[in-house]
């Protein structure tokens, strides 16, 4: 049985356990800045058809981000706002799907959900075929040479060298979301280039360098990224 304890930390705004900072001062332009920019991404997904690029907070880690908010004197919060009604109602649909993926690949189901929630915008931006209708690609995996199924085209984001950049590309099509998550997990489980992704339970962070340094994402905060989606979920579980 997994772990499903997600670890504390992982993301943007998860602070070290009983950090605090001191009362009093101007209030600080760079915390309004990055929550603002932070909760305005964990709010509306990425995915590869959406990323928002966040080129200050890209370049912290997060221990890194969490000394700079502490050095500028303000209160910050320990957790993301728990996800809204509709968002909840995505989580509820994709649930059995995520526990099923997350057996077989060793990783805790949240952590899917959230995988899934942060490329699909909680399942409100999806990738769409040229008749307007969902593609169901949660995991928004492109359609290789090897992709024998049908194939939906949109504009997407890709970073070259930390740059983000605006591209049509062609992304695969399923027939529903239990496709999409079985593809997902067949993908990680054949490929070489995803096997330290695998049996990471619920650490967000491990699982999302993991993909990205096999090549799945461009964007260099994706780890971060995914983490802070995940949080927003472990918030709304508790």
């Amino acid at each position: 049985m997994l772990n499903t304890d997600f670890k504390i930390g992982a993301g943007f705004l998860a602070l070290p356990a009983g950090a605090t900072t001191r009362a009093g001062g101007e209030f600080s332009s760079l915390y309004r800045q990055l929550h603002g920019e932070v909760n305005q991404f964990i709010e509306n997904g990425s995915g590869s058809t959406a990323t928002t690029a966040l080129p200050r907070a890209a370049a912290l880690s997060p221990e890194g981000l969490w000394h700079q908010l502490q050095a500028s004197g303000e209160p910050v919060e320990n957790q993301a706002a728990a996800p809204s009604p509709t968002q909840q109602e995505f989580l509820r649909e994709i649930a059995p799907l995520a526990e099923q993926a997350g057996q077989r690949l060793g990783v805790a189901p949240e952590v899917l959900a959230a995988h899934a929630a942060l490329e699909s915008g909680w399942g409100q931006k999806p990738i769409r075929r040229s008749d307007g209708s969902d593609s169901h690609n949660l995991f928004a995996l492109k359609a290789g040479a090897s992709w024998r199924g049908e194939v939906a085209e949109v504009m997407t984001t890709e970073y070259e060298q930390g740059a983000p950049s605006k591209r049509r590309e062609g992304f695969r099509s399923y027939a529903g979301p239990a496709h999409a998550f079985n593809d997902f997990a067949q993908l990680l489980l054949n490929s070489p280039r995803y096997q330290a992704a695998l049996q990471t339970g619920s650490d967000a962070q491990a699982y999302g360098r993991a993909l990205q340094q096999g090549g799945y994402a461009t964007d260099p905060a994706y780890a971060d990224k995914l983490a802070a989606t995940a949080q927003r979920i472990k918030a709304g579980g508790q």
